[in-house]
C-alpha cells in the first residue's frame, strides 16, 4: 500500500487529562447527507483509547508547509502538545492547530473494530476554510514511506 499515495491529516481530541492527536492518513468523505467522515486508527496507536473515549475530533487538512506537524504527530505522543504555540483549543474542548487552512469539527458517530485497526466514522458539525474557495496549493500527502507536497500539474 506503500505505493498508493494518501492525503494527511492530524486529527485531534480535547480529554480530561490534556490533548490528544495523531497523524491519520486514511481520511475519507462517506456522505454529504448526512455529512459523514472517517478514518482508520491502530489498535497499537497510544492514541486509540482516548479515540475509544471520544465523544468529538478536529480533523485537520494538511499543506506541504505543515510537514514537520504530520512528522510531530506520528511520533511520540508525550511530545506532540508540548509547543503551546502550535495550538489552541476551541470552546468545545478540541485542539486546533494554528497555520491550518481547512479543519472539520466531528462527533464521533460509530466506531468499528476491523482487523487491526478501528475505522471511525464521524459527523462533521463544523467547516473552517480559509481558503477562499481555492484548492491548498500544495496538500500534504503521504507516499512511499515519507511526505511530500502535491503539486498542481498543467
Amino acid at each position: 500500500m506503500r505505493h498508493y499515495p494518501a492525503g494527511v491529516t492530524i486529527v485531534t481530541l480535547g480529554q480530561d487529562d490534556g490533548p490528544v492527536g495523531f497523524t491519520a492518513t486514511s481520511f475519507a468523505s462517506l456522505s454529504a447527507e448526512p455529512p459523514l467522515i472517517s478514518f482508520n486508527i491502530a489498535h497499537t496507536s497510544s492514541s486509540i483509547e482516548a479515540m475509544s473515549a471520544a465523544d468529538s475530533l478536529v480533523v485537520h487538512f494538511l499543506g506541504e508547509h505543515q510537514k514537520h506537524l504530520a512528522q510531530r504527530f506520528s511520533r511520540d505522543a508525550t511530545d506532540r502538545f508540548t509547543d503551546s504555540s502550535l495550538w489552541t483549543p476551541l470552546d468545545t474542548g478540541e485542539p486546533v492547530l494554528h497555520g491550518t487552512p481547512l479543519w472539520v469539527r466531528a462527533t464521533v458517530h460509530q466506531l468499528l473494530p476491523i482487523g487491526d485497526h478501528t475505522l471511525v466514522i464521524a459527523l462533521v458539525t463544523r467547516v473552517h476554510d480559509n481558503t477562499d474557495e481555492h484548492p491548498i496549493a500544495a496538500p500534504l500527502v503521504y507516499y512511499n514511506g515519507a511526505y511530500h507536497g502535491a503539486h498542481e500539474m498543467r
